[in-house]
């Protein structure tokens, strides 16, 4: 590739189509390293999963794709495969890996992969973590979990505690939800994971171990009530940003943007960052990850999927340059741009 041309069929450096959806990319020594969901065959089976529009999910793996370029990318291989002969185990073909991401710890010197591990019936609501010596694996999995098992948020209010009916109250012996989510490292090293939680109405911002692996169980919950998904954050000038979507399942809808001082809040919603047509439904398309190029904060790539839910892996990529308008991001469509 020569430049990026979003919507087209994106081709690795072996002229096969890239196969890396809700994905997000780790910027180390000088390479960009691409991960995300691989999807394969038919895909739109309604007796498989009615209440999430019969779309077929099955684990099929974690692709890997590097680049010095961001254009042209060759195929590492599939750095998570499936586990086709346990039933039980969370990487089986029969349930759901959505969204990877990695991030790398400079402590411990492991690249440290989080997804939303879940059930077909989407009940499950959990984090996978697996690790790796290299970025491009093999990962070692090292299962799953609810985060925040039985600690109340930063935030909480006493209403929220006395509400058994309320999922926050619901969930708190066994874990809060985790389904839509990414994983974000600040400046300090310290690192954090936001999560669409709660049935999806509210977002969790929770703390992780100083090696990445778990959570402290210090949180806070930000957006109660707004049913934000496909959580992308970035940093600039000092301050926290987020580019979300609302909940309709495979369809397309209006992107929001929020800004914070600090990453526990408060935060504030500063609208659509999209401009122009189809900014109603985010050219359509969903967001899934924010790229700072070589690492920085002064060139932002907004990174996101076309969903075709009856041929998921036919989804293809819109990617597109950030801009700002005082302190809001601005998205305008780009039929064809290079990163420098």
């Amino acid at each position: 590739m020569t430049s990026i041309r979003s919507g087209e069929v994106w081709q690795d450096t072996d002229g096969e189509m890239i196969n890396a959806h809700g994905g997000g990319v780790l910027f180390h020594e000088g390479t960009y390293y691409w991960y995300g969901e691989m999807k394969q065959g038919e895909t739109y089976l309604p007796e498989v999963n009615k209440s999430w529009g019969g779309t077929r999910v099955d684990v099929t793996g974690v692709s890997c794709y590097s680049s010095t370029d961001l254009m042209n990318w060759k195929k590492e291989g599939n750095v998570l495969p499936p586990v086709k002969d346990d039933p039980a185990s969370d990487l089986h073909p029969g349930k759901v890996l959505e969204r990877p991401k990695v991030i790398y710890n400079a402590k411990t010197k492991k690249f440290v992969m989080w997804f939303h591990a879940d059930t077909l019936d989407y009940a499950a609501a959990a984090c996978g973590v697996a690790v790796s010596d290299t970025p491009t694996g093999p990962f070692k999995y090292l299962g799953s979990f609810r985060p925040n098992k039985g600690v109340w948020p930063v935030n909480v209010t006493e209403a929220d505690k006395k509400d058994p009916k309320a999922a926050l109250a619901r969930d708190l012996e066994r874990g809060q939800m985790a389904r839509d989510l990414t994983v974000f490292v600040d400046d300090d090293g310290k690192g954090y994971l936001f999560a669409a939680s709660e049935d999806n109405a509210t977002l969790h911002i929770s703390e992780l171990t100083d090696d990445y692996l778990k959570t402290t169980g210090k949180y806070v919950r930000v957006f109660p009530g707004r049913e934000m998904e496909a959580p992308a954050v970035f940093k600039r000038g000092g301050r926290y940003y987020l580019i979300a979507s609302g909940c309709t399942a495979w369809a397309p809808n209006a992107a929001r943007s929020a800004v914070a001082d600090s990453i526990w809040g408060p935060w504030k919603e500063l609208g659509n960052p999209c401009q122009g047509d189809k900014a109603d439904i985010t050219f359509q398309s969903q967001g899934t990850y924010v790229l700072p190029v070589g690492g920085k904060s002064d060139k932002l790539i907004f990174m996101a999927d076309r969903w075709n839910k009856d041929n998921l892996p036919d989804s293809r990529y819109v990617w597109l340059p950030i801009g700002f308008e005082g302190e809001k991001p601005v998205l305008h469509w780009l039929g064809e741009w290079r990163p420098e």
